[in-house]
């Protein structure tokens, strides 16, 4: 039996951070965590690269411009969407997930999912380098070993 288990190891692989700049306080402290995993486990400063745009919803269309290019090994992708009076931001929510996993079926680049959708800032907080730990940490990790796994991966 043949196993594949990708390591930890971002040496050699590029990666692309996509983050909205809506609640950019709470996706900063996402975006430092995966910079930090990822500088970390290897990856050096010039295979790293963190595009802005301005909401969760044009995630996707960014991710899209960044794996077609070519020069990414994985994109990450960070937003923070907090409940206000109406269900807008989870139609934001659900519209990004939906266009961030398009993205990597259509392109077969892996596309991390780092998008939160919380019911208040304390539980943002709390996600993005609080009680709970930091989402965008566990996003590079995975990015890192999805990375992993597509490199390795059998091509036609």
């Amino acid at each position: 039996m043949r196993e594949q288990r990708p390591a930890h190891d971002a040496r050699g692989h590029r990666f692309c951070l996509v983050a909205a700049r809506f609640n950019e306080a709470h996706v900063r402290r996402l975006v430092d965590g995966a910079l930090d995993v990822l500088g970390r486990s290897g990856a050096a400063d010039q295979d790293l690269e963190v595009w802005w745009v301005p909401g969760s919803f044009e995630l996707p269309l960014v991710c899209n411009w960044a794996a077609e290019s070519g020069r990414f090994d994985a994109v990450l992708a960070f937003g923070v969407l907090i409940r206000g009076g109406t269900e807008h931001f989870r139609l934001v929510a659900d519209a990004a997930t939906h266009g961030l996993m398009r993205v990597a079926l259509d392109r077969s680049v892996p596309v991390l999912n780092g998008v939160l959708a919380v019911n208040d800032a304390d539980q943002a907080a709390a996600r993005t380098g609080g009680a709970l730990g930091n989402r965008g940490a566990d996003v590079a990790l995975a990015a890192i070993q999805m990375a992993g796994l597509a490199r390795a991966r059998v091509r036609p």
